[in-house]
């Protein structure tokens, strides 16, 4: 984990400013993204379940303002996606995040992540350079200035999930193994995932526990516990019924078993009378 500090960092805790209250680096900056962008970054939040971290220590956040320079205010970036962990999910403990501010919260974070557009990919691949007196691009502050140590970004176009490690001050890509890279520090997997999300079917970039299982979200774990619940109550029944069906053969075979012997009674008696009628007697046979 990378802890970014800066000199004059402030002495007392303030107002963290936010989308609304900074000026934008790009005037002509676009609005949201697109829907895709917004279902992908929630189910990476809704399932990083790092089973290392309590569920408090862990901050994943998408499309919120990044601050990264205590000398230039209104410059940050906006990641698809981010975690950091070993901080609190709320800013002072209490708060729901307006923002990141580096130069307050201290810790930068684990992961960035960039879902590629047309209009971004060569700055989100680290093909582009700042302009003189401008903002570094958004590679150049994951390298060089937040020494982020995962960045991923994938193409929903080609489904290419590429994986850059900070290795000494550069990024280095690597090599997936199996579609998925594991990152201990959290000690989950990232891969992808061919299912539906929200009822909709793609291939999704998902966690994966030690045991290469994919991790649920809150929504799909209270589905599978119901379908799980279901299915024993549906064994329950069919047990109930089997037993049910056992109780009647069983009842049957007593029956059937009662009949005999009063059949077999019955009969004795026709033959005790028969010889009695012969005059002799069954007993002293």
């Amino acid at each position: 984990m990378t802890a970014y500090k800066h000199d004059s960092q402030p002495s007392q805790a303030k107002v963290l400013p936010t989308m609304y209250d900074l000026p934008s680096e790009d005037p002509e900056e676009p609005g949201l993204p697109d829907e895709y962008h917004r279902l992908q970054a929630q189910v990476l939040c809704d399932s990083c379940i790092p089973p290392n971290y309590p569920a408090d220590r862990v901050f994943s956040a998408s499309d919120l303002n990044l601050y990264y320079d205590s000398n230039h205010l209104n410059w940050y970036k906006r990641p698809d996606w981010y975690l950091v962990v070993g901080v609190s999910r709320f800013y002072q403990d209490r708060d729901l995040r307006q923002s990141y501010v580096i130069w307050d919260e201290v810790v930068s974070p684990l992961i960035a992540m960039e879902f590629l557009s047309p209009s971004t990919e060569d700055e989100d691949l680290g093909l582009t350079e700042s302009a003189p007196n401008k903002p570094p691009t958004k590679w150049q502050v994951y390298e060089r200035i937040l020494k982020i140590p995962y960045y991923f970004v994938f193409s929903k176009y080609n489904n290419q999930l590429r994986v850059f490690r900070l290795i000494g001050n550069r990024y280095r890509e690597q090599v997936l193994t199996g579609s998925r890279f594991w990152i201990p520090e959290i000690q989950l997997s990232l891969g992808l995932w061919q299912g539906a999300f929200l009822q909709n079917e793609r291939l999704w970039l998902r966690w994966y526990d030690l045991n290469g299982n994919l991790v649920l979200t809150p929504e799909e774990f209270e589905r599978q516990r119901a379908q799980l619940e279901s299915q024993r109550a549906e064994l329950e029944r069919q047990r109930a019924e089997f037993e049910r069906q056992q109780a009647e053969i069983e009842r049957q075979q007593a029956e059937s078993e009662r009949q005999r012997a009063e059949f077999e009674k019955q009969r004795a008696n026709q033959l005790a009378d028969r010889l009695r009628d012969m005059g002799i007697n069954p007993d002293e046979l």
